[in-house]
């Protein structure tokens, strides 16, 4: 289902294996999945710099609610901080082409 799945952390590639890439697909899918407004999910880029959210969907910007925005940015970090070699995270960029 997916062709490529990016992610870095304050600025450097993480390599991920299979089930990792699986995971944050299925996650970040399913969370920008389920916003008002969004349909025929093609590529998904989400950047988390401190407390900012941004998410392009389809090359587009997504407003997001400050509530929405919290939950996003606190599932993404909690994912990634729990990978190998991942110390602090301070900025976050997911780049999902599906």
């Amino acid at each position: 289902m997916t062709r490529h799945i990016s992610l870095s952390v304050n600025d450097s590639p993480i390599e991920m294996d299979y089930f990792v890439q699986g995971f944050i697909d299925h996650t970040v899918f399913g969370m920008v999945s389920s916003l008002e407004g969004i349909y025929d999910i093609s590529t998904i880029e989400l950047g988390i710099k401190g407390d900012d959210v941004s998410l392009s969907v389809n090359n587009n910007s997504v407003p997001l609610k400050d509530f929405v925005a919290a939950i996003v940015g606190s599932t993404v970090r909690g994912m990634v901080s729990a990978l190998k070699g991942v110390e602090k995270a301070e900025t976050i960029q997911i780049g999902i082409q599906r």
